[in-house]
């Protein structure tokens, strides 16, 4: 793409992106604007509404849409590192645009009728969420659901056309399901309640409702998640938590990357005599590349590789281990930078407070992780 973020936290990671139809490269547009837009987005605590725009004109909506509604059915090698590459210029952004593209994976499990309704004007659809944990209520309605309540942390809704949610219904036997509802956002009330340390770009924030009607081609079961359609294109025939941890884990990479540029420019000194700082700039740079290795396997599988419980185990462990070291070394260099990290206006205590909210995301816990991945290994599958 060749484009990097004026303030410095952009980069070429020689990824192609989206085109525009006049040629011209959407993903490197987008990246400069996100870049010239992050210190904005921090203090407004949502995203610039050309951000928004750029996202979706570098294609991250549409990423995964059907390819009957116009969408590019691609794949996760190639959105992981447009993430990225874009969260490198704005942790916020690449966030969100991550999200959007994931939603819109999503969106695609639900009745044929409902993807009809959602991608009625096009695949150019931005879908916000808050899916995990279930929240709210639902009502078994005829022809569908009555949903009440609040759904916290809908990142992007600002800027949402549709907004899925979930919450528990009755299911079979006496037990209980998880369900998704896509709701236009129009219907909902949006609660400006983000407010956090970290990522304060992405806007977070929460909706409510009282009282709407979804009709039931617009809701589907997780279940659905967990046992693709064998006849559906690769994107959609990947399991849910095989592909949702290392979606999560692209934004991270790229905030860190953030990290060790902005350390660089503000603490690493020209001249000689410096041999800890040398030592922390090839441990940290060393540790980024290897998550981007980890990143790239795991996308690498959900894209080609053969899906077992064993390969859903290894992306939720490499993913995991992808954040918990962009983590660690965003932590390393945050602390040697003295002073000169803490003024508010430093890029580097901005992208280290983004590294710090986003690895923290219950999809990237380390324990869990290495408790699937153990399971999966005492179930027959070998170590590698």
């Amino acid at each position: 793409m060749g484009a990097a973020a004026p303030d410095g936290d952009g980069g070429d990671d020689g990824v192609q992106g989206w085109h525009r139809p006049d040629g011209r490269d959407a993903l490197g547009l987008l990246v400069e604007v996100a870049g010239r837009n992050a210190h904005g987005a921090d203090e407004r605590r949502r995203l610039d509404a050309r951000v928004a725009a750029a996202v979706v004109e570098a294609g991250f909506a549409r990423h995964f849409v059907p390819v009957r509604w116009g969408g590019a059915a691609g794949s996760f090698s190639q959105l992981l590192a447009d993430a990225a590459t874009v969260g490198q210029a704005c942790a916020a952004a690449g966030w969100c645009a991550a999200l959007y593209a994931a939603h819109g994976r999503l969106a695609a499990y639900l009745p044929e009728r409902g993807q009809r309704e959602v991608w009625a004007q096009g695949p150019d659809v931005r879908i916000a969420a808050s899916v995990v944990p279930p929240q709210g209520s639902a009502a078994a309605v005829p022809g569908g659901w009555r949903l009440d309540g609040e759904w916290r942390t809908a990142s992007g809704v600002d800027h949402a056309e549709w907004v899925l949610l979930a919450s528990w219904t009755p299911g079979p036997a006496g037990t209980r399901e998880h369900r998704f509802f896509a709701v236009p956002r129009e219907e909902l009330s949006i609660r400006d309640d983000w407010d956090s340390l970290g990522l304060r770009g992405s806007g977070s924030n929460s909706v409510a409702c009282e009282g709407i009607r979804v009709p039931a081609h617009r809701s589907f079961a997780l279940d659905a998640l967990l046992r693709p359609l064998p006849d559906a294109a690769r994107c959609h025939r990947v399991p849910y938590p095989m592909v949702a941890a290392p979606i999560f884990a692209a934004p991270v990479l790229g905030a860190a990357r953030a990290v060790l540029r902005a350390w660089a420019a503000e603490c690493l000194p020209p001249q000689a005599g410096r041999p800890g700082r040398n030592l922390l700039l090839a441990s940290a740079s060393a540790r980024l590349h290897a998550a981007t290795l980890l990143l790239e396997g795991a996308a690498d599988r959900a894209d080609r590789g053969e899906i077992t419980p064993l390969a859903v185990a290894e992306n939720r462990r490499d993913a995991a281990t992808a954040a918990a070291w962009c983590r660690d070394a965003a932590n390393d260099l945050f602390q040697a930078s003295g002073m000169r990290g803490q003024s508010p206006h430093s890029r580097l205590q901005r992208t280290w407070r983004d590294v710090m909210a986003a690895a923290s995301h219950g999809a990237l816990g380390l324990d869990a992780a290495a408790d699937a991945y153990a399971d999966a290994v005492l179930a027959g599958g070998d170590i590698r």
